[in-house]
């Protein structure tokens, strides 16, 4: 069954959304800009974590997160950053993305802070090595680098950090309650030899020894 056939009542148009949710206020029509200003570069100077969001040729999306030391982003100048590529997965879905679409959609968060700013442009993957010398970390360099033409900038509110609790610790559940990603990964790979406790040990040694 289709999703548009699971439902008795679905929006189909913009004209119908905007009856039901209305327009939005001359301040947040008017927040975007098109260039990384002193307040863009001071956020993401700030900013340990990200995530980005890229869709290929076809329109199937993706969204990862990246983490580093704070200010991790390079900035070149007011239309262009750079996000350093440390070693991951290997799955590379936003690179392929990338490869395919260079439409990309960026949003820092800073640690205790509700608002976050989101950045809209286009990518290119580069490995010019005085840029990734830059970039290094205890002596490494990343493998690439994700350069990103700006093309739109704005402080996105904090409604959702509000209403999910984030960044209160009061409202976290024990880690014991927590779900267990070895156990996740091992029951979906179901691979001979991977059972919870292997998996555990390949993610351990992985964060203790290839961040960079």
């Amino acid at each position: 069954m289709k999703a548009n056939e699971a439902y008795n009542d679905v929006i189909e148009t913009e004209e119908e959304l905007r009856a039901l949710i209305g327009f939005p206020s001359e301040l947040v029509s008017r927040k975007t800009i098109t260039h990384l200003d002193h307040h863009c570069t001071d956020f993401i100077s700030r900013s340990p974590f990200m995530v980005i969001s890229t869709a290929d040729s076809n329109g199937s999306c993706d969204v990862s997160p990246r983490g580093d030391y704070p200010g991790f982003v390079l900035i070149q100048n007011e239309r262009r950053l750079v996000i350093p590529e440390r070693p991951g997965n290997k799955r590379s879905d936003s690179l392929r993305n990338i490869l395919s679409n260079p439409q990309i959609g960026l949003l820092f968060m800073i640690p205790g802070l509700g608002e976050t700013l989101r950045i809209n442009g286009q990518a290119l993957l580069v490995k010019d090595d005085e840029l990734l010398e830059q970039m290094a970390y205890n002596g490494r360099k990343p493998l690439l680098g994700i350069a990103v033409d700006v093309e739109e900038c704005f402080v996105h509110c904090a409604k959702a950090f509000i209403r999910s609790g984030l960044w209160n610790p009061d409202s976290w559940a024990d880690k014991e309650s927590l779900p267990s990603a070895s156990r996740i990964i091992a029951d979906h790979a179901s691979l001979p030899g991977s059972d919870e406790e292997v998996v555990a040990r390949r993610l351990e040694e992985g964060y203790a020894q290839r961040l960079y």
